[in-house]
């Protein structure tokens, strides 16, 4: 066993070349006979100025797969010449894998084509990528590994394109709707989401020439018996708040109501994402004392759109854990809610500025609106 488990290098890959604002619905297409209606509203609430497809612009071709994506910010893993052919444990996390099966993690791994070693595939929604990390972390602190390679990933543009709503259009206005256009809960997320992929070695000693962070420790809690599912694919939700499984569907409806897009509940989202993924975990770790917020130097969030950073912030406030907007690091407005990759995306950016020192403390937060469930992450610097 080691006594302490430290970040020796994050990368980050982001496909292509960033897409602003104005050229979003032409990358990604535009559906129905009219620009969305939604878009101009929700582009204002969250705030994100820029992010990137793995589409190409010019010919709306896919140009990177899940699986791809993340293989290139592994190899992108180089600092002191480490060599990926070393490494002893694979850990990815995704939202959407490219397919049902194998499992994501064991398609990055043939990407790769690395030497055979251990990998894991972590499921779920923005919590696989924290999950993957905690599963190296967890690993390298019992002694089972030397080394770890953790990844968080997404790829939602190639379910986000026109063309994958077009059936639903047409049954819609078979049917004679007034308003033939995506439901709003689908709309939605397409203004949200974006492509990336982070990595990020692990070891049992620092660097001895560059800053590493230590993993103090990672916390995370669902409160999945007590909410419905939020955000959810590949099925429909009920009146009931159940979900239908697309197996339950004929094939021909899994077109026909896009049952495997990604859809929202935004009402059950700003009703319940703050109190269940802020106030109650972050009061649970202020009263258990491993949360000091006077102690905290930079308080990395990933919410999902500017809309709620002053709700995180008053929700923090509640939990007695008032960290104030200037010690926040973010970077969502550039680089857009890559989902699971996003708080690797945020700590590449921070771990290769230059601006950390010795001793400071790093306090990260990822939610999960999927079913509500967060986590919380404590990291030094030395």
């Amino acid at each position: 066993m080691t006594n302490s488990v430290y970040i020796n290098d994050i990368a980050a890959f982001l496909p292509n070349e960033p897409v602003n604002n104005n050229e979003i619905e032409s990358v990604l297409g535009q559906v129905g006979d009219r620009p969305s209606r939604a878009k101009k509203l929700i582009l204002r609430s969250n705030g994100i100025k820029s992010r990137y497809y793995a589409i190409d612009k010019k010919s709306g071709k896919v140009t990177h797969s899940n699986a791809q994506i993340t293989a290139e910010a592994i190899r992108k893993l180089n600092r002191n010449g480490f060599d990926i052919d070393t490494i002893e444990l694979l850990a990815c996390g995704t939202t959407l894998p490219d397919q049902l099966l194998p499992n994501h993690a064991l398609m990055v791994h043939g990407e790769l084509d690395i030497p055979a070693c251990e990998v894991i595939a972590t499921s779920g929604i923005c919590l696989s990528g924290t999950m993957a990390l905690k599963y190296g972390y967890m690993s390298i602190l019992s002694g089972q590994s030397s080394n770890a390679v953790a990844t968080g990933s997404e790829n939602p543009s190639s379910i986000m394109r026109a063309q994958n709503f077009e059936n639903e259009l047409e049954s819609r206005v078979a049917q004679l709707e007034r308003h033939p256009e995506i439901a709003f809960e689908k709309d939605f997320l397409r203004w949200m989401l974006s492509d990336g992929g982070g990595a990020i070695r692990m070891g049992t000693s620092p660097n001895t020439d560059a800053v590493s962070l230590r993993i103090d420790w990672i916390f995370q809690k669902s409160y999945a018996n007590e909410l419905d599912a939020c955000m959810y694919a590949g099925c429909e939700k009920l009146d009931n708040g159940t979900l239908k499984g697309w197996r339950e569907f004929r094939p021909h409806e899994w077109l026909e109501e896009s049952v495997f897009s990604i859809k929202q509940d935004v009402k059950l989202l700003n009703e319940k994402i703050i109190e269940y993924t802020v106030t109650k975990p972050l009061s649970e770790l202020v009263l258990s004392g491993k949360v000091v917020a006077d102690d905290i130097d930079y308080y990395l969030p990933h919410y999902s759109s500017g809309f709620f950073r002053d709700k995180v912030y008053e929700g923090m406030k509640e939990a007695g854990c008032d960290i104030p907007q200037d010690k926040w690091f973010t970077n969502l407005t550039s680089k857009g809610n890559t989902g699971s990759a996003s708080i690797y995306i945020m700590l590449e950016e921070l771990f290769n500025s230059g601006r950390l020192k010795s001793g400071e403390k790093l306090l990260c937060y990822i939610p999960e609106s999927g079913r509500f469930s967060t986590a919380f992450m404590h990291l030094s610097v030395c």
